[in-house]
């Protein structure tokens, strides 16, 4: 015979589960997820303990095997940061998309290659590449694991000394 109690079953004090929760997270700015993609580098994916690759592989394997079909391009992944206008040089506009000049008055006009004027190029940020900051040949995180499991911060020879 099963007992059941009277009183009624508490509701879940916690939030919700999602049911978007890529799209929650990814809402916040993190590393590597500019506003459509999700960038990993693959030298620290290859750096992560062994259990997190294994389910990172099993993740990618059911990915491709969902989405593999489509007509994918192939993707070119540029390092950049965020630079306003005017602090770049003439190699970095043209790279941007944009150039300057001087005009009759001899005021320097920023503009898009279209020609379109930039009212407020010292408010006006746009991408720049940079040199790539994550070392390709970054060494396997499970040489440094400590036992509990977690990889040590700073792994490499680009990591800062600590005093």
């Amino acid at each position: 015979m099963t007992m059941y109690t009277p009183e009624p079953i508490p509701p879940h004090m916690g939030r919700p589960a999602s049911s978007t929760p890529v799209r929650d997270y990814l809402a916040t700015p993190h590393p590597g997820t500019p506003e459509n993609y999700v960038v990993m580098p693959k030298s620290l994916v290859e750096a992560m303990p062994l259990p997190w690759q294994n389910a990172m592989v099993q993740i990618m394997a059911e990915f491709h095997q969902a989405f593999g079909h489509l007509d994918w391009p192939e993707y070119r992944v540029v390092p950049s940061r965020r630079e306003k206008l005017v602090n770049l040089d003439e190699d970095q506009l043209a790279e941007a998309g944009y150039l300057v000049e001087i005009d009759v008055d001899g005021e320097l006009v920023y503009r898009e290659r279209s020609g379109r004027r930039i009212d407020n190029p010292e408010d006006t940020e746009v991408l720049v590449s940079v040199m790539d900051p994550i070392p390709g040949d970054y060494r396997n995180a499970n040489e440094d694991t400590p036992p509990r499991g977690f990889p040590t911060q700073n792994v490499g020879p680009w990591a800062p000394t600590q005093h």
